[in-house]
């Protein structure tokens, strides 16, 4: 098989490429896809647990610690010790969190938009459902 027939290497080089225009798009909010994954997570649901987040993003919890790390520097969350359980921090978006979301929300429509320009509306989804069936957690 030739490697661009590979279905893992097309999909890491489409994955790159998709990766790198969300890095662009998110580049003047100074921040990382990875923190906008987190940033969604709390923007859908302030206050969660890192556990939490780790567990909606399908990443382990020394990856979340790092992204948390990174946002709390750039004062856009805070973490606090959740009252019900001193061992849990619950992670709270600052107000320039969330100050955040409407203009970043409208960057990654458009980074959506830039890298499923070559699809029309219909195969767009299709290219969704059949990326969630090969990621049946999601």
């Amino acid at each position: 098989m030739e490697l661009e027939q590979c279905f893992n290497f097309v999909l890491t080089k489409a994955q790159q490429s998709v990766h790198q225009l969300f890095k662009a798009e998110l580049a003047p909010f100074g921040i990382t896809p990875g923190q906008y994954a987190v940033l969604k997570c709390l923007w859908d649901d302030n206050g969660q647990t890192a556990r939490q987040i780790a567990e909606r993003l399908f990443l382990d919890g020394s990856t979340v610690t790092g992204l948390l790390d990174r946002l709390e520097q750039k004062g856009l969350i805070e973490k606090q010790v959740d009252p019900r359980d001193r061992r849990a921090l619950k992670v709270i978006l600052t107000d320039a969190g969330k100050q955040l979301e409407e203009p970043v929300a409208e960057a990654i429509i458009s980074a959506n938009e830039k890298a499923l320009k070559e699809l029309n509306h219909v195969q767009s989804d299709m290219l969704k459902d059949l990326l969630h069936r090969l990621n049946p957690g999601l």
